[in-house]
């Protein structure tokens, strides 16, 4: 059973004072001038999964201007989990509120109902851009295979705080550091074999796959050193470099260091040496693996955000990942600025226009 939100309704979010949308599972092609509030609608469907959502914004930055009264987004998720509604409300500015067929739930439960993975603009300079921009990208696509990784990183970033706090106070007891070490060790552990198997298992999707996007070598490495790769190496590292990371004032050993390296496996050249037009097929490449490698085991392929992807494309190339769209099966809510560039999906996809009028965004079924 494919995965698909259904209805979608907005209220104070964003640009959008008050839109409903009502689709199908086929892709959602959404098209309109620039500014008009078309990413916005994508970041309301990236809030169905664990996380910040695609902007990584707070629920204050969401809410409409100039009334700031508070926002809420809505919708119905039909896919193998069954249907449910789910709602994000965010009163004042307050953290948003989850809720799934009314009741109130952690973030960490819509993994288990819904999968969303995205491709944003800002993401086209993840080759050549620092190391955490690509721990992100890597996060977020474990998180997709893995719901607990988010809990798994925020147990580690909770006691690396505070770990890193009693170095910068120059604290030399080693009772102070042991619990927090031994809580970075339990999760960091988790966190780096979550992470390994992911690649693991988009290597594998890529590999088995004829496409028209280039396969990427990718390897996990780390900023500086070796990453320990069981919990009590982990543990005896961290105890090891206790007097490096009181000169530096912080921990330099961890997952938090990790970085991905990307190879164009054809030419055998890193991808931050690549051409931006390979650099972008190289990032399509891995959303595609990503979500083939993850319909199988979750019984449905992922939602896809893709903003402004038909944009960065030459018309072959951009006929091919509709294609590769269509017959994955996903439901992928993308984004231009003008009809013609969906024009090879036809009626294979479904259309919405995207108008601004006096600061407010207005929604139209195509």
């Amino acid at each position: 059973m494919p995965l698909s939100l259904d209805t979608l309704t907005l209220s104070h979010f964003r640009s959008h004072k008050r839109a409903e949308v009502t689709v199908d599972a086929r892709p959602v092609a959404i098209y309109g001038p620039n500014g008009a509030g078309k990413t916005n609608l994508l970041e309301a469907v990236s809030l169905f999964s664990p996380g910040r959502g695609m902007r990584r914004a707070s629920a204050q930055e969401m809410t409409r201007r100039p009334e700031a009264l508070g926002w809420k987004v809505s919708g119905l998720i039909d896919g193998p989990q069954g249907r449910h509604e789910v709602s994000f409300l965010s009163e004042a500015g307050n953290p948003r509120q989850v809720r799934i067929d009314d009741k109130p739930a952690p973030q960490s439960a819509l993994g288990r109902i819904a999968r969303v993975l995205w491709l944003v603009p800002s993401m086209d300079r993840l080759w050549t851009e620092g190391a955490e921009g690509r721990r992100r990208f890597l996060d977020r696509m474990t998180l997709s295979f893995f719901p607990e990784h988010a809990d798994l990183s925020l147990d580690y970033e909770k006691a690396m705080r505070e770990r890193n706090r009693l170095l910068k106070d120059q604290t030399r007891d080693a009772h102070w550091y042991a619990a927090l070490e031994r809580q970075m060790a339990q999760s960091g552990a988790a966190i780096h074999a979550n992470r390994q198997a992911a690649l693991q298992r988009l290597t594998a999707a890529q590999d088995g796959a004829e496409t028209a996007f280039p396969t990427a070598t990718l390897t996990l490495t780390q900023t500086e050193g070796e990453m320990p790769a069981t919990e009590e190496d982990l543990r005896t590292a961290l105890a090891d470099t206790r007097p490096r990371d009181l000169m530096a004032g912080r921990t330099l050993i961890g997952p938090h260091r990790a970085d991905l390296l990307g190879v164009f496996a054809a030419k055998d050249v890193p991808a931050s040496d690549c051409s931006t037009g390979e650099q972008k097929a190289l990032l399509i490449s891995l959303i595609l693996a990503n979500a083939r490698a993850l319909a199988p085991e979750f019984g449905a392929p992922p939602l896809l955000l893709l903003d402004e992807v038909a944009a960065h494309l030459d018309q072959t190339r951009r006929a091919a990942l509709y294609d590769e769209i269509c017959a994955l099966g996903a439901q992928a809510w993308m984004t231009g600025t003008e009809p013609a560039l969906f024009e090879a999906l036809g009626n294979r996809a479904q259309y919405l226009e995207v108008t601004e009028t006096d600061g407010v965004s207005v929604v139209r079924q195509a």
